[in-house]
């Protein structure tokens, strides 16, 4: 194919083409942007390109551990009365337990076990009931 005549470097009354600026790539902003992700490239810093779902559910599951985390700070920080009102109802179900495995006991055990300590108190209370 043949060039045009009006490529020739010759001829002074014709306008040369110029490039056009664009004024994005011109604009502070922008080449400050670009250098910097130049630099984030080169450091291997790559931006991440997740889908806004994954982004807004690993905020989620973010807040959530954050969350958690503060209400096991929360009980492990108990006060003193708290502290003394545990260990005050862990004595009563000890008590209780106790108590329970007595009265198995004493239900398990062989009829005259039980008529020898029902005598033993009546003994008892009829020697205690003429010294009063």
């Amino acid at each position: 194919m043949a060039e045009p005549d009006y490529i020739d470097d010759n001829n002074p009354e014709l306008i040369r083409p110029q490039k056009l600026i664009n004024p994005v790539k011109s604009s502070r902003n922008h080449q400050d942007l670009h250098r910097e992700l130049l630099m984030n490239q080169k450091r291997g810093l790559a931006p991440q390109n997740k889908p806004e779902l994954q982004k807004v559910m690993e905020k989620r599951k973010r807040d959530q551990v954050i969350k958690q985390q503060k209400e096991e700070e929360a009980q492990k920080k108990k006060s003193d009365l708290e502290i003394e009102l545990l260990k005050r109802q862990q004595k009563l179900e000890q008590l209780e337990l106790e108590q329970q495995k007595m009265q198995e006991e004493q239900e398990n055990a062989p009829e005259f076990v039980k008529v020898k300590g029902n005598l033993r108190r009546t003994v008892q209370e009829a020697t205690d009931a003429p010294d009063s």
